[in-house]
């Protein structure tokens, strides 16, 4: 034996091991464990005897998210699943139904890429075995007529991320958790190619015209372009289907279905629509309104009114759209707001492009803006509560946001400017055209390889402070604002109803766009109702609706310059957020309706003298200017442009003799 280790070595040299007692033996299971050498930690096993009936237990069935009311549960109790299940699939196979044939296609719930027991992916159930499907009786057989269509009916973000990432190309998850998309060719909306059929009723409704965003068609044309999406749709193995809601208040809100052939499509409206109950849903019905998003398939560009392989339709009289050749969901999204600027203004319900929030007392803004004017950065408020960023009804009690989500630009986004918008980016919302690492996945707002329309679609819940349900009382105070890169607008006038609807009508902002020899100047812009691409009567009817319920409720009108001071754009200085915020502060709390005020040549503003915290020399544009004599020549050069603007609107008579117009007409710039 060595001295050293306690270990011995045998003849050879090897090492032995000296002898003791022997280890007990481990028992498990039922053995008697007295010894206290083992403990069993194993479990009963799993109650399957293939691996598909492993992941059948994986999935149990949704529950309803909220409370049957009394008098919905003794409606549902009179129909069985089966058939609630079967009549929404009816209700399916009539929206989808072609012209060349007597109905519509056969449908089935669920994922055609899922097989059966047997290892087929044809439905077991087409004989009436299984009470999701629709099979309606037809006389003509033809090749479509033979198939099943499966329908994957308002899909939960996880299943639509399963499908996207899956099935189309270029859909990925991002570091943050959101779901990455391209959209194809067409990374924003086509104004050109958007066309609204002409007939009895809308040939008097509706604005056409110079300066009318309505390019008209004809009803045949239309239903050329419908046959075309339907049949595209009906082609495929299988199409989403999302039934929702517009408006948030719930005597006035739209049902909506919304059929198409993308994932990115279907949680995209998941995210911008109201999402119904579990309830709400099987009593859906009949839409008031369909969408058919067959945006991968071009229109014919021989048929008549058709000027590209793009076309966006609505069909008021249907109450359809149709969507070719474009797959940007933005197209959807307006497309709805636009079906709103006609149906809620015949129910005297001011439907606005607007942002709102509410104070913590219940005081109400709306704010309107073009892109640039800080329509989003100004209402989103972490004093006040978000009603709503982009799109709102206001009716006899108040106001409430048509959407359920936000559409939030991307571009140059950081965690610093817009900590709400980036933390609400995350699984659940989509991301159109943004750029990302390849290994780690993490997006570069920054990147604008695809488009600088990056964007971000989530719902408004992600917001903290989000109003839910998203309604509010009548406004307070209403906000237009401008970026004035021309820099002779004051940085806040308050206005009176005439000077709002005029300015309400213009839509003024002021971008810097790069001129021939790269010298960069001011160029105005004008977008009537600050969202001419999307309103469907003529602007007039929209601000004597709006200088309406103003005057009723007793709201004030003010507009905020957020662009330039000291000079135009290359000369001035843009006015600093932080002043902008303590104007609108002091519209919020009421302080600046005490303000003593004077008025500006030209335009004929009332601009307050003092606020508190902003230097009072900005309050008055000519003070700021060191060249006044430049100053009154670019404010009269402004109000020539407003003028000009105008012109188009001048000649559309309302109220009592016209009178109206004349006084929107005396509220604009004088010389």
């Amino acid at each position: 034996m060595s001295a050293g280790n306690g270990n011995a070595t045998n003849g050879d040299g090897g090492f032995s091991f000296p002898k003791g007692p022997v280890m007990p033996k481990i028992t498990t299971g039922a053995a008697k464990r007295g010894n206290g050498i083992c403990h069993d930690d194993s479990g009963p096993t799993v109650n399957a005897t293939t691996i598909d009936e492993l992941h059948s237990l994986q999935k149990k069935r949704s529950a309803p998210t909220t409370p049957i009311n009394q008098g919905a549960a003794a409606a549902f109790a009179a129909v069985s699943e089966e058939e609630r299940q079967k009549i929404q699939l009816q209700s399916i196979s009539a929206s989808l139904a072609s012209l060349t044939r007597d109905s519509g296609p056969k449908v089935v719930r669920g994922d055609p890429a899922e097989k059966k027991t047997d290892g087929s992916t044809t439905p077991a159930y087409a004989h009436g075995q299984h009470h999701s499907i629709f099979s309606p009786a037809t006389g003509a057989v033809s090749d479509s007529s033979l198939k099943f269509t499966h329908v994957l009916y308002n899909l939960s973000p996880a299943e639509l991320y399963e499908q996207a990432i899956k099935y189309e190309k270029g859909s990925f998850i991002t570091s943050n958790g959101a779901l990455a998309t391209l959209s194809g060719a067409k990374t924003g909306r086509a104004p050109r190619d958007k066309r609204v059929v002409r007939d009895a009723t809308t040939e008097d409704e509706l604005w056409w015209g110079k300066g009318s965003p309505n390019i008209e068609m004809d009803e045949h044309t239309f239903m050329v372009n419908r046959e075309r999406a339907v049949d595209y749709l009906n082609s495929l193995d299988k199409v989403f289907v999302n039934d929702q809601y517009l408006n948030w208040d719930p005597e006035n809100r739209i049902k909506v279905r919304i059929v198409s052939a993308r994932a990115y499509h279907s949680l995209f409206m998941h995210n911008m629509c109201i999402r119904p109950t579990q309830e709400e849903l099987e009593s859906f019905g009949t839409p008031d309104f369909t969408i058919y998003n067959a945006g991968q398939f071009p229109c014919n560009r021989y048929t008549h009114y058709m000027t590209s392989s793009t076309s966006v339709d609505l069909n008021l009289a249907r109450r359809e759209m149709v969507i070719l050749g474009t797959q940007y969901a933005g197209e959807m999204k307006k497309g709805l707001f636009s079906v709103m600027h006609y149906l809620m203004p015949k129910r005297r319900i001011l439907s606005l492009h607007s942002g709102c929030n509410m104070g913590k007392d219940g005081d109400v803004a709306l704010f309107f803006g073009l892109s640039g004017t800080g329509k989003t950065t100004l209402s989103t408020d972490h004093n006040r509560y978000l009603i709503g960023d982009d799109e709102h009804c206001w009716t006899e009690t108040g106001v409430s946001n048509i959407e359920g989500g936000c559409y939030a630009k991307c571009v140059d986004l950081s965690r610093e400017k817009e900590p709400d918008i980036w933390n609400a980016i995350k699984f659940g919302t989509v991301l159109e055209n943004v750029v990302f690492d390849e290994h780690t996945r993490e997006v570069d707002y920054s990147d604008k390889s695809v488009t600088e329309n990056t964007r971000a679609a989530y719902p408004i819940e992600f917001i903290p402070n989000a109003k839910i349900p998203c309604v509010g009382p009548h406004p307070t105070n209403v906000i237009l604002l401008a970026c004035d890169a021309f820099g002779v607008l004051p940085p806040v006038s308050k206005l009176n109803l005439a000077q709002t609807m005029y300015h309400f009508i213009s839509g003024y902002t002021a971008l810097v766009a790069g001129t021939e020899d790269g010298i960069k100047e001011p160029t105005a812009t004008f977008s009537a109702c600050f969202g001419a691409a999307f309103i469907m009567l003529h602007p007039t009817k929209y601000a004597a609706m709006l200088a309406e319920k103003m005057k009723t409720q007793g709201a004030t009108g003010w507009l905020v310059n957020t662009g330039w001071s000291g000079g135009s754009y290359g000369v001035g200085n843009r006015i600093k957020l932080a002043y902008t915020r303590k104007i609108i502060d002091a519209i919020h709390s009421g302080s600046l309706l005490k303000a003593n005020y004077k008025k500006t040549e030209i335009f004929g503003f009332e601009i307050p003298t003092e606020i508190e915290g902003i230097p009072s020399e900005i309050l008055d544009p000519i003070n700021a200017w060191s060249d006044k004599k430049a100053h009154k020549e670019t404010l009269v050069k402004l109000g020539g442009l407003f003028k000009k603007n105008f012109e188009v609107f001048a000649n559309h008579k309302i109220g009592v003799d016209g009178k109206l117009t004349e006084e929107i007409l005396a509220a604009g710039p004088i010389f």
